[in-house]
């Protein structure tokens, strides 16, 4: 009688897939409400000791540098690979892709590097800068440079982590680093060293992260192997098929949500650019809050996509459309209604030299509600086979982005900026995306609609009137701004709850609650909990 070999210790576990995706989630909140808090905190700090112009000039470098990251492929790329190759219980697949895209980023990283250095020596020709700020700007890039370069090669290994679905654990390690880099930029500030200092001192911090990512990957892989020996140009061609998409997904998303800074730097200058920054890092730090969901779903819908589980695909695309949007449009509601009050209570003083920023702030709360809203049909197509129809349609609203705010930067300076941003995200997030993911699982686009869309988002409009009518009263402190907020997020979530969901979705909800605590798989002959699929149909 033969035995069947054992599937090796790093298989994939579905019966246990809620409980990673809980846990890969729930770290990823910390880590991003770390982040925010930090954030929230050091922008007015390093903004009254650094000036409006050296923080402003930070910002602008630190985003151009930002676009560099596109030349990795696309991270979901390599994600992707580790985790189709994990089901499959292929350990030579992922070190051979794993050998060949670490060889191939880290040449990657130096000619990066080289563009890098040429952008430094020539910044006056580009944006609106004096003499000094050019000076001082060929500092700040050529020392975030060095980040971006081992950032190439070092990504592998988050790739890897990322592939056999444990998250949780590079979230920790991002939690420790921002917190150390924060302590070292207070102390940097106040010891009086200037802004190269500073960029110098961070950037090492986040550098040596990068030793704890590569102990990660090896930590859930044992068997990983990564080594020139290992190069194959089959693999470089096998991921490249799949990945010169997520580049161009990538480099659209940049058009979309991180260019909007270097048009105004280069049509109004860094000053500028400290206007916009408040709004776009209060807006950058919801999208980052109310998305994990999405990311960390991406190895699972290739996993099912891989194994045929129509029925999980459909679950995904409706659950987690209305739990994004569930997530997302309150607190957009909420920052919507009270811009004002939060501008003015966050920078106190500084405020008046930023109010430009409270109308960009609600513009843009409503394009990040889109973008998240929309971000499970994104990430459905990516990872079940539609990669080319998210890339030409993120390229395209990456265009229009680009030519609508230069055009109306002129007549309407950062407010036609922020339309611009927003016009192409809707259309194709509406019109494109969400009926082709519904159609990728068989779901007609209105029923879908009906049941994953409207019941997430009629709570909110209620919630926002009645904070409306009462932001008169709401104190002009952070506390009071939050105090509303949580009570009008308290009322949206009675009304979800209690009025948008029917009984069966509420134990449908109650019952995956349940598993996420559960400390094994389920027990052999327990049935599963009803698909969201089946709820859908009516059976």
């Amino acid at each position: 009688m033969s035995v069947p070999t054992p599937a090796p210790a790093w298989g994939p576990n579905r019966d246990r897939a809620l409980q990673t995706v809980a846990k890969n989630v729930s770290t990823r909140y910390l880590a991003i409400l770390a982040d925010m808090a930090i954030g929230l905190a050091l922008l007015p700090f390093n903004l009254a000791y650094l000036g409006q112009s050296e923080y402003g000039l930070w910002v602008l470098l630190g985003s151009v540098t930002m676009h560099f990251s596109a030349f990795e492929m696309g991270t979901n790329a390599l994600v992707k690979f580790m985790a189709q190759y994990r089901a499959m219980n292929n350990a030579r697949a992922i070190n051979e892709i794993a050998s060949t895209v670490f060889v191939t980023f880290a040449g990657v990283g130096l000619l990066a590097y080289g563009l890098i250095a040429g952008l430094a020596f020539n910044l006056e020709h580009l944006f609106e800068l004096t003499a000094a700020q050019a000076s001082v700007g060929q500092w700040i890039l050529l020392i975030i440079g060095l980040h971006v370069m081992l950032n190439f090669p070092f990504g592998v290994y988050g790739a890897v982590t990322g592939g056999f679905q444990r998250y949780d654990i590079n979230n920790m390690v991002s939690i420790v680093t921002s917190v150390i880099a924060a302590a070292v930029n207070v102390a940097i500030v106040l010891a009086g060293y200037g802004i190269i200092h500073l960029v110098a001192a961070t950037t090492l911090v986040r550098v040596s992260a990068y030793l704890a990512y590569r102990m990660n990957a090896y930590r859930v892989f044992p068997e990983l192997r990564i080594s020139p020996g290992l190069f194959r140009k089959s693999r470089l061609k096998e991921v490249m098929g799949f990945s010169a998409y997520m580049t161009v997904i990538d480099w659209a998303n940049r058009l979309n949500y991180q260019i909007d800074e270097v048009i105004i730097g280069v049509f109004l200058g860094p000053a500028a650019v400290t206007v916009w920054a408040p709004a776009e890092r209060i807006v950058s730090g919801v999208q980052r809050l109310t998305n994990q969901v999405n990311g960390v779903l991406f190895p699972l819908i290739v996993d099912s996509d891989t194994t045929n589980q129509q029925n999980r695909l459909q679950q995904i695309l409706l659950e987690g459309t209305r739990l994004s949007l569930a997530m997302v449009v309150p607190i957009a509601a909420a920052i919507f209604v009270l811009a004002h009050p939060l501008i003015h209570a966050w920078l106190g003083s500084g405020a008046s030299a930023v109010a430009g920023a409270i109308p960009v702030l609600q513009i843009l709360a409503i394009a990040v509600a889109i973008r998240v809203g929309d971000a499970t049909s994104t990430t459905l197509l990516k990872g079940a086979g539609s990669h080319k129809l998210v890339a030409g349609a993120n390229l395209a609203a990456g265009i229009v982005n680009v030519v609508l705010s230069s055009l109306l930067i002129g007549p309407y300076g950062l407010i036609g900026v922020a339309y611009g941003t927003l016009i192409p995200i809707g259309c194709v997030a509406v019109f494109v995306l969400f009926p082709a993911a519904c159609r990728r699982v068989n779901l007609p686009v209105g029923r879908a609609f009906m049941h994953a869309v409207v019941p997430a988002v009629w709570p909110a409009a209620v919630a926002g009137v009645v904070l409306f009518l009462v932001r008169a009263n709401v104190p002009a402190n952070l506390i009071g701004v939050l105090l509303a907020s949580v009570a009008a997020g308290m009322v949206y979530l009675l009304l979800f709850i209690g009025v948008a969901i029917n009984q069966r979705e509420r134990s449908f909800y109650l019952e995956k609650a349940k598993q996420m605590f559960e400390r094994g798989p389920r027990a052999p002959g327990t049935p599963a909990p009803p698909m969201a699929g089946a709820i859908v149909r009516g059976q």
